[in-house]
């Protein structure tokens, strides 16, 4: 199992670093994506070529690009479904050609949805604990923001509680927890919206000199530049271009507004760790 120790081994020094990069500078370069797919395909190529144990099998290789494909589409599915950046959706990609640590497809297929549902639980965690610090440290504007949230949407606020009460005193009385889970679901939704829009606005937003401006970045609002629709620049998903950046740079002499995510790329460190525990600890054979 030397390549499986090395292929695991591999992801994790990328990632340690790419957490690093992005934990300093909000941005994860792309040869550290790149670069991890060469070496762990590169890898693949040449134990199938030249392992004593592989005997010219390229069972290994034609995985490893099953899990490149597989994770293609993950990585962009979940940047355009605007869950990911840019950064982030790459290093999902390169993860795949690191994952199929077996020969075997269906084993393979097993080991992408552990890894995919201890992922989500990762990274649900972590975004709200992060959260949680961001607002604390923030506390008179968040709280501000929220009070100001829920009295501009005081009748979603009143439907949730009364549709709430419902299906809990279903739950009660028919002594079914299904109800009265749903029933807390339902209360609580509006409230996690109304607190993730105010750490939003209070938290992840941060004026920068346009000579700070890197590409990628989110403006936070549209951005003009002159008169004319040909000079404003969108806010969009993408981020700034470097035609984006130099434009500014030129025309605009003032403090920009843009919006910073979450450092986000620990997520796959602390889900990298887990899946290897879970490897290790229950014994799942590959």
């Amino acid at each position: 199992m030397n390549e499986v120790v090395f292929l695991i081994s591999l992801a994790f020094v990328w990632i340690v670093f790419a957490s690093i990069q992005d934990l300093r500078s909000r941005e994860v370069s792309n040869w550290v994506s790149f670069s991890l797919i060469i070496f762990a395909m590169g890898f693949r190529v040449f134990y199938s070529l030249f392992s004593p144990e592989s005997g010219w099998d390229f069972s290994l290789f034609y995985q490893g690009l099953i899990g490149l494909a597989i994770f293609f589409a993950l990585g962009n599915l979940f940047y355009h479904g605007r869950i990911f950046a840019g950064g982030d959706a790459k290093l999902m990609i390169a993860l795949g050609a690191v994952l199929p640590l077996s020969e075997s497809l269906l084993s393979n297929l097993w080991l992408f949805t552990l890894f995919f549902i201890i992922f989500l639980f990762a990274g649900a965690a972590y975004g709200f604990l992060w959260s949680f610090v961001l607002a604390f440290k923030n506390l008179h504007g968040f709280k501000k923001e929220f009070s100001f949230l829920l009295n501009q949407n005081k009748k979603y606020a009143y439907a949730s509680l009364f549709s709430g009460l419902i299906f809990a005193s279903l739950g009660f009385f028919a002594s079914e927890s299904l109800f009265f889970s749903l029933g807390i679901l339902v209360f609580a939704m509006p409230y996690l919206y109304f607190y993730a829009r105010a750490v939003d606005e209070t938290c992840m937003i941060k004026e920068v000199r346009s000579s700070q401006l890197t590409e990628g970045d989110w403006l936070y609002k549209d951005l003009k530049l002159g008169k004319g629709k040909n000079k404003t620049i969108k806010a969009s998903w993408e981020g700034l271009s470097k035609e984006d950046i130099d434009e500014i740079r030129k025309k605009y002499k003032k403090r920009v507004k843009i919006r910073q995510g979450i450092p986000f790329v620990p997520v796959f460190l602390i889900a990298l760790i887990i899946f290897i525990w879970s490897l290790k600890n229950f014994g799942i054979s590959l």
